[in-house]
């Protein structure tokens, strides 16, 4: 059986809308697949090392992410040489300043602290992945409509791939379940 792991975005939870639909589609569209949704940490540094876990003991085939969950997909992806399918992903270099301090979690409630260490780390995966080694292993779903990240950086730095593009949307990208065949023949899922 086949699996693929899907990471959600910054300060979100595996029960976020988006990872609601792909599972429920992954369930009902696939007999031989597997989806993983994790719920990531909040501590950044914490999250790396769980997302890092979960592929050395699950070993999926492809990585699905969403905003922060996208760039950590395409670290992660790239790292390990895995399929990834990205929704309006974050990308290098990564700008979360905006976040030090305290934070809460939309979905959970949960209050957590966004640290300057956090924001290096963020920095050394960015100088990792500055330019992608596997380039065919991207397809990167983008909207322009973007309220939280400008779209013109996803498309510059995955230019080499990939880039599916639909002007108008926002960060949580409507209409998500129109992508789901062409997600699923990208990642070749039974």
């Amino acid at each position: 059986m086949g699996k693929i792991l899907y990471l959600h975005g910054f300060a979100s939870s595996a029960n976020s809308t988006k990872a609601n639909l792909i599972n429920t589609f992954i369930k009902k569209n696939t007999k031989a697949t597997q989806i993983l949704i994790p719920d990531l940490d909040n501590d950044i540094e914490s999250a790396y090392h769980q997302i890092d876990l979960i592929i050395k003991k699950e070993s999926p085939s492809s990585i699905l992410g969403s905003s922060l969950g996208g760039f950590y997909a395409t670290y992660f992806s790239d790292k390990y040489n895995l399929l990834c399918v990205n929704i309006n992903p974050a990308v290098p270099p990564i700008d979360m300043s905006m976040y030090l301090g305290e934070n809460q979690n939309f979905s959970t409630g949960e209050k957590f602290v966004v640290s300057k260490h956090h924001l290096d780390l963020l920095e050394t995966m960015s100088q990792k992945i500055q330019s992608l080694n596997r380039t065919k292993n991207f397809l990167t779903l983008i909207q322009s409509g973007d309220e939280v990240l400008n779209y013109k950086n996803a498309i510059k730095y995955f230019a080499a791939s990939r880039v599916e593009i639909k002007f108008g949307g926002n960060h949580s990208f409507v209409e998500f379940e129109k992508y789901f065949t062409k997600i699923k023949r990208f990642l070749n899922l039974r």
